[in-house]
């Protein structure tokens, strides 16, 4: 671990963690020690980001969850350095021995060859075609994707087998990659969910400090639509008091940039992700940190979170019926109640020499 733990001298440039909790499968933890000098006119440390290589032997997971909409996806990147105070995916670096705080945005694995291995997985008798949802876990467009190119060179491999993908982001870098999407969609093979949180740019830059401005990801959801891509705006994560009123706005938003649907997610706070928030409210905005907790026990029987399949994503009580109510009907005024066009999984053509050991190339002798 690094040598800075637990609550922080001050926010730190760029970053959205507020604090860095030790990982908890470690067998020893730090904590800070207070002697007398923080605040004292230092400037906060400078945080750089790393990048380790990885080279996975598997890189398509299948998902079993009843509610979600996807069974099988791929993540080109461990953490995220879009750094969003709130993401669900934080307590994964635990895994790693790495801190799910400013580890999780700053110490970053990238998963190289993760087209050559997807290449042979697709290529693989077994393989059974569904729609690959592709940055659900970290956002496949985030800010190392422009050097690392990984997002890029698996779209490729896609494209060329004519295998169905779902891209969910908050990146305008996605328009990068028009070239691949916009034939894939007319082939009724790609689709797109840009995330927005909210349109406050003070706001956004606290939460999501190193992802697209609100306003550039609604320039986006205009660029990809007018390509041919089908886009659906998703309101994630919608955070009480914080966010909650803005609900009606950004869909209004989305659908006037071209989104043809909508959806949202409560805010979720799973394991180490509800302290790390929790510290992020009373950092910049304590006058609401009380406020926002009560709400989501009140979403959560009592609990900052229940994840509880059916229930994670939206809740339950008087508050949680009343965000689904206004939702729906902010849906219908907006022109958002439809849903993206299914994905095509009939076109598949496996890769030509791409199965392990070579069967695939080998049966295209015969």
């Amino acid at each position: 671990m690094r040598e800075v733990t637990g609550p922080l001298p001050g926010p730190l440039r760029g970053r959205g963690a507020t604090m860095d909790p030790g990982a908890r499968f470690e067998p020893t933890q730090s904590e800070p020690l207070d002697d007398g000098w923080a605040g004292d006119g230092e400037a906060p440390p400078v945080l750089r980001t790393e990048v380790t290589d990885e080279h996975p032997r598997t890189v398509l997971s299948w998902n079993r969850s009843p509610d979600v909409p996807f069974e099988l996806s791929l993540n080109p990147y461990r953490g995220c350095e879009h750094g969003c105070a709130y993401c669900f995916a934080r307590p994964a670096h635990a895994y790693m021995g790495l801190s799910p705080g400013l580890d999780f945005e700053s110490r970053l694995f990238a998963k190289v060859g993760a087209a050559e291995c997807l290449r042979r997985e697709l290529a693989r008798p077994s393989h059974r075609v569904a729609p690959v949802a592709l940055g659900i876990n970290t956002d496949a467009y985030q800010p190392i994707e422009r050097e690392r190119r990984i997002t890029r060179a698996i779209l490729e491999v896609l494209a060329e087998t004519a295998h169905p993908v779902s891209i969910v982001t908050k990146s305008a870098l996605v328009e990068r990659d028009l070239d691949l999407l916009a034939p894939m969609a007319e082939r009724g093979l790609a689709q797109v969910a840009i995330s927005m949180t909210t349109l406050d740019r003070r706001l956004s830059r606290q939460l999501e400090p190193r992802a697209a401005a609100p306003a550039r990801r609604l320039e986006t959801v205009a660029r990809l639509s007018e390509a041919g891509v089908p886009v659906s705006l998703l309101v994630a994560p919608l955070i009480p008091v914080l966010t909650d009123a803005e609900l009606e706005v950004l869909l209004d938003a989305g659908a006037a940039a071209g989104a043809v649907a909508a959806g949202y997610v409560l805010l979720r706070l799973p394991r180490e992700v509800a302290p790390l928030f929790e510290d992020w409210l009373r950092t910049y905005e304590p006058l609401k940190a009380e406020h926002v907790l009560q709400r989501l026990r009140e979403a959560h029987g009592g609990r900052l979170y229940d994840s509880t399949f059916g229930h994670r994503m939206r809740g339950a009580g008087p508050y949680a019926d009343l965000l689904r109510q206004r939702f729906r009907l902010a849906r219908r005024r907006a022109g958002l109640e439809g849903h993206l066009v299914e994905l095509d999984c009939s076109q598949f053509v496996p890769p030509v020499g791409g199965a392990c050991g070579g069967d695939s190339a080998q049966l295209d002798l015969f």
